[in-house]
């Protein structure tokens, strides 16, 4: 049951991380998210969502907010040029974790690592601006 928890915040991190944690342009974004887990007996399939980052977003790049019954904390978050990088420890979940995403113009790439117990997690992004959003 830790390790569905465990998948599953991965998943919404993996999600809120790179819209917020960049210099992106402003527009519609495809974002695809790859998570693995070494042993699991089927390999998981790719996320991809859409979504809008806004001028505001684009122009203020920072780390998620956490949910407020959420005890998990973003820590040494830096922006260097175009590279993000963070770390993440969640107590209660006995996780901890580091992320590294690379802008370049209208796409990046990244990856993060989590070890929760003794299962390890991991994340590849990859995203690419498909646009101007919707009205």
């Amino acid at each position: 049951m830790q390790t569905r928890k465990g998948l599953l915040f991965l998943g919404a991190a993996a999600l809120a991380l790179p819209m917020f944690a960049g210099p992106m342009k402003a527009g519609k974004w495809s974002m695809t998210i790859q998570t693995e887990m070494p042993g699991m007996p089927m390999k998981m399939p790719p996320v991809t969502v859409e979504t809008c980052v806004t001028p505001e977003q684009a122009e203020h790049p920072e780390p998620p907010k956490q949910r407020a019954n959420s005890d998990c904390k973003i820590s040494d978050y830096k922006l260097d040029g175009n590279t993000v990088t963070w770390k993440m420890v969640c107590a209660k979940q006995n996780m901890t974790g580091d992320g590294k995403i690379t802008y370049s113009g209208e796409s990046y790439t990244g990856e993060m690592h989590m070890l929760m117990g003794e299962h390890e997690m991991s994340a590849k992004y990859t995203g690419k601006r498909v646009g101007d959003c919707d009205k």
